[in-house]
């Protein structure tokens, strides 16, 4: 129980009251409260990736956040950009560049480059590199995911980016 309360947590632009400790971990409120499998457990230490999310824009590890740190903040995960029928640019991207093999990394490189596309429509590739460079792909989907970026950039314009 939440002695406070219920927490209120702006997720994929709908409200969600969670009745969980403020110290709950955001990717655990996110995949066991709210049935959002997108982000990934990985490393469960914040090194990895696979759990990215989006919080007011900026890219972060949910599995080292705690809720009570990100109420009243906007929350997207990988299903606040699209769905299979609808697929956000960068999601069509990375599948039209196959760029996965197992891919576990995807939420992560997806999210890193929603956050990259958004506060620089342009990056060159030493910019996409930085932007992905703490994101870990085991598989050696290095150049297709580069080229899925690429791709997401030179289909996205600014003004289509929400």
């Amino acid at each position: 129980m939440n002695s406070s309360g219920p927490l209120c947590l702006d997720v994929n632009g709908r409200r969600h009251l969670l009745d969980i400790p403020a110290r709950t971990v955001l990717l655990h409120a996110l995949r066991n409260d709210l049935a959002l499998n997108g982000p990934k457990f990985g490393c469960g230490l914040g090194e990895c990736g696979a759990c990215a999310v989006l919080v007011d824009g900026d890219c972060v590890r949910s599995c080292v956040v705690p809720v009570g740190n990100v109420v009243g903040r906007k929350i997207v995960t990988l299903e606040g950009l699209g769905d299979a029928q609808r697929p956000h640019p960068i999601q069509q991207a990375f599948i039209s560049a196959q760029a996965a093999q197992c891919g576990y990394c995807l939420n992560g490189m997806i999210m890193a480059t929603k956050a990259l596309l958004d506060r620089n429509a342009r990056p060159n590739d030493a910019e996409i590199k930085q932007a992905l460079k703490y994101h870990l792909c085991r598989c050696g989907a290095h150049v297709e995911i580069l080229d899925a970026v690429r791709r997401a950039r030179d289909a996205i314009t600014p003004s289509s980016q929400s």
